[in-house]
């Protein structure tokens, strides 16, 4: 039987835009180029490694997100991916990382899976709890934060990474897993995998679909949401200390005034 790895991944504003928000204090998706995030390409890599060692897999990698967020599908397809799945709908405008995982569990059901895996965390919400409440919405075991990641005989093993200590994990499969940023180099997109990425399906779902209540999504739904945000004020040029032999006495001071130490 086919192994089935679902990879879920996200498209976000480019890091290196000016970000900012809307009127209602969502994200602003619009205002700056979008991409797949990085931290999901890692998933993505990870997923092909799994499948390539295995004697018969499959990939699928889904995303909830607007038409644009189709964009981050094709990379993870011409990357080496089978196929995907996108979950588009008005009504997600505004959904957090809950209503986010109630969605992506419903299209993972759907799609069928034995293997969920998920990068570290979003380049944009940074919260790195979707893996957690994904496989407790999925009813599954999951293993976190791993930089090291295989399959075989039914179940998952992975390694973690710990500032004083490294685990050895292990679940039955099915499972959700996320790996970090050290599981290895994600691969470049080939001219080839680029063009065969074209012909590969993408199936379109929206909440009808899931059978998901748009009241569940969405701005109404959120459990989290931003009530206030105030742009950054631009960088001063700072304090200049001359160093006439009392520099360090005098940066000492500087630190203690403010607290630094």
């Amino acid at each position: 039987m086919s192994l089935r790895i679902v990879v879920c991944v996200k498209y976000v504003p480019d890091a290196t835009g000016d970000r900012g928000f809307t009127e209602d204090l969502t994200t602003d998706r619009d205002a700056v180029d979008g991409l797949l995030s990085e931290l999901d390409e890692y998933a993505v890599e990870q997923a092909l490694q799994i499948a390539e060692n295995a004697d018969d897999a499959e990939v699928t990698v889904v995303t909830v997100g607007p038409e644009d967020a189709a964009d981050a599908l094709r990379k993870a397809l011409s990357m080496g991916a089978d196929k995907a799945v996108h979950v588009e709908d008005d009504d997600l405008h505004g959904t957090d990382v809950f209503g986010t995982s109630l969605v992506l569990a419903a299209a993972i059901e759907k799609a069928g899976y034995d293997l969920v895996i998920c990068g570290m965390a979003s380049t944009d919400g940074v919260m790195g709890v979707l893996p957690a409440l994904l496989a407790e919405r999925l009813g599954v075991p999951q293993a976190t934060l791993l930089s090291e990641v295989s399959v075989a005989d039914g179940q998952v093993t992975g390694r973690r990474d710990g500032d004083t200590a490294t685990e050895q994990l292990q679940a039955a499969l099915p499972a959700v897993v996320s790996v970090t940023d050290q599981s290895g180099e994600a691969r470049y997109p080939s001219f080839k995998g680029i063009m065969a990425a074209k012909k590969k399906p993408v199936e379109n779902w929206d909440l009808e679909d899931l059978d998901i209540e748009a009241e569940s999504v969405g701005l109404e739904g959120a459990w989290t949401a931003v009530e206030d945000a105030t742009e950054r004020p631009p960088r001063t040029a700072g304090e200049i200390v001359t160093d006439e032999g009392e520099g360090g006495k005098q940066l000492a001071g500087y630190l203690a005034e403010h607290k630094f130490i």
